[in-house]
C-alpha cells in the first residue's frame, strides 16, 4: 500500500473521483469526476524504472481519453438533440451512452486493452483497476442501462470471452484479466434483473480479488509455472491462494458462490433460464483454468529451489492479512447463511 505522501493523496483524488461520479445529478459533473479519478490512477500506474508500467498507463490513458470524449460527445448531442431533461430516451441514444462505459469498464467486445494493461502493472494497481477503476462507470451504466438486445449482446460477449479467453494463458494477470471480464458479464446480468444486486456482487468480487492477489504476491509469482516452485514450507500460503481462486470462480460453498447464486434466481424469476444455463456453463470454463493452476502445482510437480529452503515462522502482517481475507473468502457464504437463519 502506499508508502509515500504522494501515492497517499493520488489514492484520496482517486477514490473522492468514484464518489463524485456517483453521487452527481448530471453527465458533466460524472464526467468531471471520471476524469479526476483517471487523472489520479495515472501516476499511480506510471513508473519511470519500469518501462512495462509506463507503456500501460499510457494504452490505458488513450482508452479512456477515447472513451470519456465519446461519453461526452454523446451527451452533448442528446441535449442538443432531444432536450436536456427528457426522460424517454430512444434506443439507439441509451445504446451510445453505454458503449463508452462499457469501454471504460473493459467488457467484451470492449476489452482490447485490458489484457495488455494489466500484463504491465504491478499487483497494486492491478487491484485497483478491477476493483475501484470499475465502480464509477459500472454505476454509471447502472442508471441507464435497459434489457434489450444490445446489452444482451455485450452480457453473453463478456462471459464468453472472459471464459475461453483464459484457457490458453499461462500469464496470471491475464487470466485474472479474463475472470475479471467474465465477472463484468455478471455484474451487468446484475443490473438488469435487479437494481441493487450488482452492487453486492461487486462488493463480495472486490474482496475476492483483493484476497487472491494478496496470496498470490506472498509467493511472488507472475505465471503458472512459478506456482510449482515455492518451497515445501509454505503448503499454507499455496492452500490460501487456491481456494481464493476458487472462491472467485463461483465454486460453492465458499463466498463466490453466493452473488452468482442470487443473479441466477433472479434471471430464472424474470425468465433468463436459458441465459443463465449459459452463464453457468462458461462459469466451469473459468472453474476448470483455476483448477489447471491448483492440479499443476500440487499433484504434477512440486519442485524446490535451493534458494527457498528458508522456513518462514514469523509471518509478518502481509501474511496475517492475507489469511484473514482468505477466512472471509471461504467461510463468508456460512456466516451470512448463519446469520439470515438467526435473524
Amino acid at each position: 500500500m502506499p508508502s509515500n505522501p504522494t501515492k497517499i493523496l493520488l489514492l484520496t483524488t482517486m477514490v473522492s473521483g468514484v464518489l463524485v461520479s456517483v453521487s452527481s445529478n448530471s453527465w458533466f459533473s460524472a464526467w468531471m469526476g471520471l476524469e479526476v479519478n483517471l487523472m489520479s490512477f495515472i501516476p499511480l500506474m506510471s513508473n519511470i524504472k519500469n518501462m512495462y508500467n509506463t507503456e500501460a498507463s499510457l494504452k490505458y490513458f488513450i482508452v479512456q481519453v477515447l472513451a470519456s470524449a465519446t461519453l461526452m460527445f454523446v451527451v452533448t448531442m442528446k441535449a442538443a438533440t432531444e432536450g436536456l431533461f427528457t426522460h424517454t430516451e430512444a434506443y439507439s441514444t441509451t445504446m451510445l451512452i453505454c458503449t463508452p462505459l462499457l469501454l471504460k469498464s473493459g467488457a467484451a467486445p470492449l476489452h482490447w486493452w485490458f489484457p495488455g494493461v494489466m500484463e504491465g502493472l504491478s499487483w497494486e494497481n492491478c487491484t485497483l483497476l478491477m476493483t475501484i477503476q470499475k465502480a464509477a462507470p459500472l454505476m454509471l451504466l447502472s442508471y441507464s442501462i435497459e434489457n434489450n438486445a444490445f446489452t444482451t449482446t455485450i452480457i453473453l460477449s463478456s462471459v464468453i470471452i472472459g471464459a475461453i479467453g483464459g484457457l490458453n494463458q499461462t500469464s496470471l494477470r491475464k487470466i485474472m484479466t479474463y475472470s475479471s471480464i467474465n465477472h463484468t458479464g455478471w455484474m451487468l446480468t446484475a443490473m438488469i434483473t435487479s437494481e441493487s444486486m450488482w452492487v453486492m456482487y461487486f462488493a463480495t468480487y472486490s474482496l475476492l480479488v483483493t484476497t487472491v492477489v494478496a496470496t498470490i504476491k506472498l509467493s511472488k509469482a507472475s505465471f503458472i509455472n512459478q506456482t510449482m516452485m515455492t518451497n515445501k514450507e509454505s503448503l499454507v500460503m499455496k492452500f490460501m491462494m487456491f481456494t481464493s481462486l476458487l472462491s472467485l470462480g463461483g465454486l460453492p460453498p465458499f463466498t463466490g458462490f453466493m452473488p452468482k447464486w442470487f443473479v441466477i434466481q433472479s434471471m430464472t424469476t424474470s425468465n433468463l433460464a436459458p441465459m443463465a444455463t449459459l452463464m453457468v456453463a462458461m462459469s466451469l470454463i473459468t472453474l476448470y483454468y483455476y483448477l489447471k493452476i491448483c492440479y499443476s502445482s500440487f499433484l504434477i510437480l512440486n519442485a524446490e529451489p535451493k534458494w527457498s529452503t528458508s522456513i518462514q515462522k514469523n509471518y509478518p502482517s502481509s501474511h496475517i492479512s492475507a489469511m484473514i481475507l482468505t477466512a472471509i473468502s471461504l467461510a463468508g457464504m456460512l456466516l451470512c447463511t448463519t446469520l439470515t437463519s438467526m435473524t
